[in-house]
Order: C-alpha cells, then structure tokens, then sequence
C-alpha cells in the first residue's frame, strides 16, 4: 500500500486496489498508511544520515579505490507546501558511470559515450545544510568516497559548487553542457542585438571553443564589448568546462539523469491541485526516492 502510494496520487492507488485487487481501500486509509510508514522511513534515513556522517566513514588505504567511477548530479524543482506557497526541493541523483558505444549528441561521432546507471536518489525539502547530509548518505551508500574516479555535474548554482567542495572536494567538477549553452546562446544575443544571424553564426562559432575549453574566445570579446555580466559566468566556472577533456575521461557532461529525477519526483509531489503539508511532503519524498532507486523493499525491511 505505502509502495503504491509512493507511485500513484492516493485517489489514482485506491482505483488500482479496487480494479486490480477486487479489494475497497479508502483513499483516507492508504493517506492514513502513508503517514505512519512514511514517518519510519524518513527517520529511517535520518538515523542513517548521523551513522555515515563523514568523519565516520572509514577509506580504504591509498591505492586501494575501487575501478568503477562514480557520478553525481543535483538540481532543484518545486513543490507547493500550505500555507508557505512554492518551495524548493533539492534533488541528487548517485550513479555509476558505463561506457557504451553510442552518437556522439554534440559531434555527431560514434564511440564511448558515459551513460548513469544504478542510480541512488537523495531529496529534501530544506536548505542546503539539510541536503548536504542526504546527498552525502546516498553517496556513501554507492560507495562514492572508495571511488578512484567520481564527478559531479550540475548547473551554475553557486550553493551547488560550495556543497561539493565540502563533500566531494576530490570529484571532478563539470558545468552541464546545455546550461552553459543556454548561456552561450545569451551572450550571442547580447553582443549582436541587432543582427540575429550573425548572433547564431558567432554562437555556433564559440559552441565548439566552448567544448574544447577555450573560453577565453567567449569572454575576451564579451569582456570588450562591456558585457561583464554575461561573460561572468564563463569567468567563474571556467576549470568547470573542459567538455572534451571530460569525456575523454568517461565523465558525463550533461545532468539529464537528475533532471528526469526531478520531473519523477514532481510527477508525484506537484499534480494538478496537488498541496501538500510540510512533514507529509518530507515523508512522500522519502517513499518516492525508494520506489524510484528500487530500495523500498530493503529500507521497509530495515526501517
């Protein structure tokens, strides 16, 4: 019931129980379930949090890291809490990182492309100091820290950077290609206001000596043409964007994973009229990144 709950709004679970169990569960009954179980669950990861705190966890010997390499990405999405309106969920999704032969979305070759798989969620409804310690138990639970290679890619939100540098200060930082894109598209658009083709042939241009790293051919001209605001960005996150060296590395320079994680979790946090209290939002969280990463039946055996 609390699985099902975890999947589908609660009117949508009861429709389920009576077509394809031939069994009457009130929706107010599965509400009622979901609190209790959600409750043990969520202190579940709480007592989980303190237990792998980092000056707990024990590293194995230099030298001894194990091969696998490990991703991170994380975002924010939104959920409607009463009586304080929008608030943000910070969301983290843990991987491991498998090469496969595949396009190449951006050169159009075919090789070795990084792809997530055996992903671990993390999400929490608070501030960053909240969510350090769940993203940090669901790293640690993916044997992240025993990594010899680990990367985390997320947008240019400086909260993100400052909480990686505290956690996984030995993790290779990459800016997602698409957001800095998106600035790049920007900064065309700023800099030939009125010339739209030229703006696309200048963006085009500066796409590949983004990729290739060299940055300084975004920012000189921007910074020429007195467009600090726009080349900041690329000023800040410049060790940030070395897209080719990365995937070279077998890292992965988009953060689609923890994107798709997001819309998951909104799909059942933010529905049409969908408002929920603050601790009920807390609980439905931590049932939804357990029928998400499938650890629901583990963390309910243990919780």
């Amino acid at each position: 019931m609390v699985w099902l709950s975890g999947l589908l709004a609660y009117k949508q679970a009861e429709i389920v129980f009576e077509r394809i169990g031939h069994c009457t569960v009130p929706m107010t009954a599965i509400w009622r379930n979901n609190q209790i179980h959600g409750e043990r669950i969520r202190a579940y990861l709480e007592r989980e949090r303190e237990r792998v705190k980092p000056e707990r966890v024990i590293l194995p010997p230099p030298g001894q890291d194990h091969a696998c390499p490990k991703g991170i990405s994380i975002d924010g999405g939104m959920v409607n809490i009463c009586e304080e309106g929008w608030k943000e969920i910070k969301v983290g999704a843990v991987f491991d990182i498998e090469e496969r032969l595949d396009r190449d979305p951006i050169t159009g070759e075919r090789g070795p492309q990084a792809h997530g798989v055996n992903v671990g969620y993390a999400a929490v409804l608070g501030t960053v100091e909240d969510f350090g310690p769940e993203i940090w138990r669901v790293a640690v639970e993916q044997e992240v820290p025993q990594a010899a290679k680990s990367s985390v890619t997320a947008d240019g939100a400086e909260w993100i950077w400052n909480l990686v540098a505290d956690y996984f200060p030995e993790s290779e930082q990459i800016v997602d290609w698409y957001h800095a894109c998106e600035h790049l598209h920007q900064a065309a658009t700023a800099l030939f206001v009125e010339d739209e083709k030229r703006a696309e042939r200048w963006y085009k241009k500066r796409q590949e000596n983004l990729y290739l790293g060299e940055v300084h051919m975004i920012t000189n001209p921007l910074d020429q043409a007195g467009l600090s605001k726009r080349s900041h960005y690329f000023h800040n996150h410049q060790r940030r964007m070395r897209y080719q060296d990365y995937r070279e590395e077998g890292y992965p320079i988009g953060s689609g994973i923890v994107e798709s994680g997001i819309k998951q979790f909104k799909v059942r946090l933010s529905g049409p009229g969908m408002r929920w209290s603050r601790e009920g939002a807390e609980r439905m969280l931590a049932i939804r990144g357990a029928v998400l990463d499938h650890s629901f039946d583990d963390v309910w055996a243990i919780a």
